[in-house]
């Protein structure tokens, strides 16, 4: 797969901008604060129909203009689709070759991109919020079902927080009906924890050799999935059944905070490496191999879930990864995955190992 494509109108800094890429390697060159991330973020917004940056819709939009749009031109598995999102503060609106879609469920998914920048070392050393974040955004671009639940479970987790704290100020009395929100979320909370687990361990299938190439043997990494639900391997049903009964046991605990306590809104999962939790006790290095044998694992889970590679966006990353670990991503990549580049200088990519690079030069939300 590989965006031919993109144009932009109102998105960021940008006006208008209508633009052709290579199927291989784009470079986006520039001074900071031109517009270079804006590009790569739109490509991930058109994907995603969600930025990596803000969860504002307003702040997408260019300043002084009531809507942005990107439009995509995708070849896919031997298809042409064109993608659409119109931006509005009240919301987005996705086409899928000019139709619209009734629900973004059923166009995330037709464009596959995996993003690298230097915010993602947060993944090992960040708060549990970001490897939740991580899990969604990956897995919901292939697995339409866990899109759908993980939504539903926001949904009746807010409906029940709120019951909560209406119980908590005895507004109401019904625990009765706590109990039957209790049960929904338990439902749908066991379906996100099954498919969360199941991705873990199959992305950590792709994981353990590629970072075990990087650190010459030396390091074993395992991604360690934190749950309420303690027992691995269980069915859904088992899993709701745990769920639902910690979700009771809880019951006076939630009411007295007026939140919920247990749950996949609450889980995380930690890297450890030779069996240390790498947040704890792991160098910048091992941080920094980590991700990047996570982010070319999921290249390949990509590949093997939808039968072709994702698209990589590469934010400023290279000048953050010494010779060697730019050198092996480089080689990885080389040839049989779209790449676009962010850089402030050419001095920061190892050109030899790209073949005949497309250069885009940006400057004040412009080509020059």
């Amino acid at each position: 797969m590989y965006l031919q494509a993109l144009e932009l109108r109102n998105f960021r800094n940008y006006a208008h901008l209508n633009l052709k890429f290579s199927p291989q390697t784009n470079i986006f060159l520039g001074q900071n604060a031109q517009g270079k991330t804006n590009l790569l973020e739109a490509i991930y917004v058109l994907a995603l129909v969600r930025s990596h940056r803000t969860n504002n819709n307003q702040e997408l939009i260019k300043w002084g203009q009531d809507f942005g749009k990107i439009t995509g031109q995708v070849q896919r598995q031997g298809s042409h689709l064109t993608l659409e999102l119109l931006l509005r503060q009240a919301g987005k609106r996705a086409s899928l070759n000019h139709l619209e879609q009734k629900k973004l469920s059923s166009y995330v998914g037709k464009l596959n991109v995996v993003l690298f920048s230097p915010e993602n070392l947060d993944l090992v050393k960040g708060a549990p919020n970001i490897r939740r974040r991580f899990i969604d955004m990956e897995l919901g671009q292939i697995n339409r079902a866990y899109l759908v639940n993980s939504s539903r479970y926001r949904q009746v987790l807010k409906q029940r927080n709120n019951y909560l704290k209406q119980l908590q100020k005895k507004q109401v009395h019904d625990e009765v009906y706590l109990d039957v929100i209790s049960d929904q979320l338990a439902g749908y909370g066991a379906a996100v924890i099954f498919a969360r687990q199941h991705f873990l361990q199959h992305l950590q299938q792709f994981l353990q050799p590629l970072h075990s190439q990087i650190t010459g043997g030396q390091e074993q990494i395992v991604l360690d999935y934190q749950t309420a639900v303690k027992e691995k391997e269980l069915t859904v049903e088992k899993i709701y059944q745990n769920l639902l009964q910690q979700l009771q046991r809880q019951k006076q605990h939630d009411i007295f905070v007026g939140s919920t306590s247990v749950g996949p809104h609450r889980d995380d999962f930690h890297f450890l490496v030779n069996g240390n939790d790498l947040q704890k006790f792991g160098s910048q290095g091992q941080q920094r191999t980590a991700v990047l044998s996570l982010k070319l694992a999921e290249l390949d889970f990509f590949q093997e879930a939808v039968g072709d590679y994702p698209i990589l966006l590469l934010d400023d990353v290279l000048s953050e990864l010494d010779q060697f670990r730019q050198t092996h991503l480089l080689q990885t990549i080389q040839d049989r995955i779209q790449t676009f580049i962010t850089t402030t200088s050419l001095d920061n990519v190892d050109l030899s190992v790209i073949s005949a690079p497309k250069i885009f030069t940006i400057k004040a939300g412009g080509i020059i």
